[in-house]
């Protein structure tokens, strides 16, 4: 298992001190990339090959949300592929508690066609990238109902720093803009407790985007991104609260 240690700025931190969930986001996608070019699939393996990693879904469990912790240790674990996905397992520790466990589904995708790619294909030959086996410790990724009504609503416009490397919105921006719609007083006296993201589409800067939430009950929500232009679903996640 890989491991990192993380220096947690103000800048990205709440203004209870909690972690900007837009940060752990970044932390986990910028720790999975310097992991897997560690590892010899990452950006300067696949790009000449004219591939992307997408990732696909999260879901996360936080025994204690990060609130007021300026040291972090993050870890990672690839743990292979079956034949078109690959899975990758964080776990995300303070001094003394391991504070929440993730796993993730990515993709890789032909930039020009945005067709997937047999992960065995274009991985051909590393070591490194195993067949996945499954644990019985494993998270399990819960199945998100779309919304059945909208409680709120909120439009957003794509700014160019939304964008990132593949010319596409950067995923951690959708967390933002799902849960932008919410209140200012649910947001401050909540923390995460289950959270599942599923990636539907990409968006592309000049496109709008359409946060809708569907509240179950005072500490589950339902988001739904959309793009405003066509109404093409982007991201569906399911959070559960206390």
């Amino acid at each position: 298992m890989y491991e990192e240690r993380i220096k947690v700025k103000y800048s990205e931190m709440d203004y209870k001190l909690a972690l900007k969930t837009s940060a752990l986001l970044n932390f986990l996608q910028d720790m999975a990339s310097r992991n897997a070019e560690n590892l010899g699939f990452g950006y300067s393996y696949i790009t000449p090959k004219n591939l992307a990693w997408f990732l696909l879904k999260y879901h996360m469990e936080f025994s204690e949300y990060p609130v007021g912790e300026y040291d972090l240790l993050l870890k990672t674990e690839p743990r292979g592929y079956n034949k078109l996905f690959a899975y990758r397992d964080f776990e995300i520790h303070n001094s003394s508690n391991c504070l929440a466990k993730v796993a993730s589904v990515w993709s890789l995708v032909d930039i020009t066609n945005g067709k997937l790619i047999p992960i065995s294909t274009a991985l051909a030959n590393n070591p490194e990238m195993q067949q996945y086996q499954k644990r019985e410790t494993d998270l399990e990724f819960n199945k998100i109902k779309q919304p059945d009504k909208v409680d709120i609503e909120k439009i957003f416009e794509i700014r160019y720093d939304d964008i990132d490397v593949n010319r596409h919105v950067n995923n951690c921006n959708y967390i933002i803009w799902a849960f932008e719609p919410l209140s200012f007083e649910f947001r401050s006296t909540r923390h995460l407790k289950v959270l599942d993201i599923v990636f539907k589409k990409e968006i592309k800067y000049g496109n709008t985007v359409k946060s809708q939430i569907e509240f179950t009950d005072e500490t589950h929500t339902v988001h739904l991104l959309k793009n405003a232009e066509n109404d093409e679903d982007l991201c569906l996640i399911n959070a559960e609260w206390k």
